[in-house]
């Protein structure tokens, strides 16, 4: 696990390599083990290390033989030994035995198309001399250019899932199609360059109010983007003529699973294969030559995780966070599973009062604002200070397995946008204000408001299902941002959403709230906030239920197969039977949450009253200060819930911290 940096300067200024000393000791959290530099010509890369595998043999950058190949690698490749085996067959030789070696001699050996080999979670960036050095040849003979002017290919990619982040700015000019590159593992190293303007994007916050994070593949930032997941990204180098080629490499809606035939497989079968693949991801997991934990709650997810780690690994730590408020707290199912694991089990207490006197901590540690991430902020840290390196998690197993209420909303959702597209469009907009009119009444007021935005207009988002993941309704963000929202469907965010909801449609209707979920919720927020939170610590977390070859073959299943009336993901379930305790199983799902409806009432009230009660000067071009003072009164007085005002000051203590 690293964090990885990089510039490409067409310009005569050639600050590439001033711009990446600069931007890499602000990832110093990321990897406090070691640090590397690659300059050559119009390019410069740099990384920061945390050392898990080849400890003493795994610094970056990496090259191949002859050093025409070089990488940096954040995140971990978890078939390395078998690529390496591969590769040592074709002719290459090592040095060390660590997995950035071998995504260098992947690449030359099979160029863009070695990421569908690459089995695990990362970001890397590969700068390929090969071309250069025959362009060198050539021009020499001619007598034509210098070596320095001769270009190269610098090669960045995403995993499939986003598990690892990777963002990026692109700066014109006239002459070409750019003139400077700056890539990194987070978004708050691009600012530290100096070159990108602390600019607040409006279409950004729009997608912040509607989900509570910002969509792919948009940031906070003017400009600032992410390489989505499973993409890849080529920039020809040259001394005034670069391009850029940005192509998707995976799909998991057209990817067919390699495991057995989906379509025909029955759920004994089909909990046979999940049973081995969730064995095999989590034994791959678990390699690295330090200490690996695991994140472990009363829930099925993490149960399992634990479960099948303690089968690997005798005395595995697991980590809980339990609460005074016991209505919140998981810590005695927890517990009882710990003990009967045989687990190194230890379990973090955070109070209200905790909380207050280290939330501004946690919310610095975000790279960007979501409304989620302060319980990893918290386990992280406890893992970290019992020595772990490394720690499982049980992130995917709700998008993957049907987890989510999602899965039972979305049908109901769609038929309600049908059925309002039949209605004329006077009684719909009274049969909405209607709907809107009744939250208090029949149900609480933010599902009746968002159950009449699908009314009124189910074309606001790309598809009904994005309804059932908002914050603010469209009406409500409109409001908040003084009635001038920007046109959503000319963002970049409307794109990604659009595109995912087409892509979805080849799915049946389990799989494409399955897909939906990871290609929006998962990534823009779950993703985002255990990479920055984790990190904070110098810790690395794992995501075993995302293993690509598990969640190819769930997500093409028949949805009977997942399903069964009364039992929460049933094919998980069905899958380790032997493992789950019933009451794991039979539980009511609660999330891994933190008692937040208490505490904003309590120990944090003044401290977030104060912090919407004086917006950041950037935020406050954009937000309306005045409506978001009613929301807070609103969630006082038992209107709305604890996500909303929550969500402002979060959202306005980031922006003061990183744009006034």
């Amino acid at each position: 696990m690293c964090g990885i940096c990089g510039v490409v300067d067409l310009t005569s200024a050639g600050e590439a390599s001033a711009l990446v000393r600069r931007m890499n000791p602000t990832m110093l959290h990321r990897g406090p083990d070691d640090e590397g530099y690659f300059d050559h010509g119009s390019l410069s890369l740099g990384t920061r290390r945390l050392s898990i595998i080849d400890i003493d043999g795994g610094h970056q950058p990496m090259f191949n033989e002859d050093g025409t190949v070089g990488v940096v690698l954040n995140g971990e490749i978890y078939n390395f030994k078998e690529l390496q085996r591969q590769l040592k067959e074709l002719g290459h030789t090592f040095r060390t035995r660590s997995d950035s070696e071998v995504v260098a001699h992947a690449y030359q050996e099979w160029g863009p198309a070695c990421v569908g080999r690459f089995e695990g979670m990362f970001a890397i960036a590969v700068y390929d001399g090969r071309r250069q050095r025959s362009a060198i040849s050539n021009q020499q003979s001619a007598g034509t250019r210098s070596p320095e002017e001769a270009g190269g290919t610098l090669f960045l990619a995403r995993d499939r899932l986003g598990i690892k982040p990777l963002y990026y700015t692109i700066v014109s000019n006239q002459q070409s199609a750019f003139s400077k590159l700056l890539f990194a593992s987070e978004v708050r190293t691009l600012l530290a360059s100096g070159v990108v303007a602390r600019k607040l994007s409006r279409a950004a916050v729009e997608s912040y109010l509607l989900f509570g994070s910002v969509s792919e593949p948009m940031t906070l930032i003017e400009g600032v983007v992410s390489l989505s997941p499973g993409h890849h990204l080529t920039v020809a180098l040259g001394s005034q003529s670069g391009s850029i080629s940005v192509e998707r490499y995976w799909n998991l809606a057209c990817e067919r699973p390699r495991n057995g035939h989906a379509k025909e497989t029955e759920i004994r079968s089909a909990a046979k294969q999940v049973r081995s693949l969730l064995e095999q991801s989590v034994r791959s997991h678990l390699i690295a030559d330090v200490p690996v934990g695991v994140f472990l709650s009363s829930g099925i997810d993490s149960t399992a995780l634990a479960a099948l780690a303690s089968r690997e690994v005798s005395g595995v730590h697991t980590f809980t966070v339990d609460f005074p408020e016991d209505e919140f707290s998981e810590a005695i199912i927890a517990r009882r599973t710990a003990k009967r694991l045989g687990t190194t089990h230890q379990e973090v207490m955070l109070s209200g009062d905790e909380m207050l006197s280290r939330l501004g901590q946690a919310i610095e540690a975000l790279d960007l604002p979501t409304i989620d991430g302060i319980n990893t902020y918290f386990v992280s840290a406890a893992a970290r200070q019992a020595g772990l390196k490394v720690a499982l998690s049980g992130l995917g197993g709700d998008e993957v397995f049907g987890g989510y209420s999602t899965f039972r909303r979305t049908p109901q959702y769609q038929r309600l946008a049908r059925a309002g597209n039949h209605v004329p469009a006077g009684l719909k907009t009274a049969m909405s204000v209607a709907m809107a009119e009744a939250g208090g009444r029949f149900m609480p007021g933010d599902a009746a408001r968002k159950i009449a935005a699908i009314w009124q207009a189910s074309d606001s988002l790309p598809d009904p299902y994005y309804f059932s993941r908002l914050l603010f309704t469209p009406p409500q963000v409109s409001e908040l941002m003084n009635g001038t929202v920007p046109d959503g469907r000319r963002s970049l965010w409307w794109d990604w959403l659009a595109g995912s909801a087409l892509q979805a449609r080849q799915l049946d209707s389990f799989g494409a709230v399955s897909y939906l979920e990871l290609q929006s919720y998962l990534v823009n927020t779950l993703l985002r906030d255990a990479d920055s939170m984790s990190m904070a610590h110098s810790l690395e977390v794992r995501v075993p239920f995302l293993d690509h070859q598990l969640v190819e073959f769930v997500t093409h299943l028949p949805q009977e197969v997942k399903l069964n009336k009364g039992t929460p993901k049933a094919l998980l379930v069905a899958a380790l039977e032997d493992l789950l305790p019933p009451e794991i199983v039979h539980q009511t799902k609660r999330g891994f949450t933190f008692p937040w409806e208490t505490w904003l009432r309590g120990p944090l009230k003044q401290k977030v009253e104060n912090g919407l009660s004086e917006l950041s000067p950037t935020l406050a071009e954009t937000l309306n200060g005045g409506i978001a003072q009613e929301i807070w009164q609103s969630y006082l007085h038992g209107k709305t819930t604890w996500s909303r005002p929550w969500s402002l000051y979060v959202l306005n203590e980031w922006t003061k911290k990183h744009l006034d």
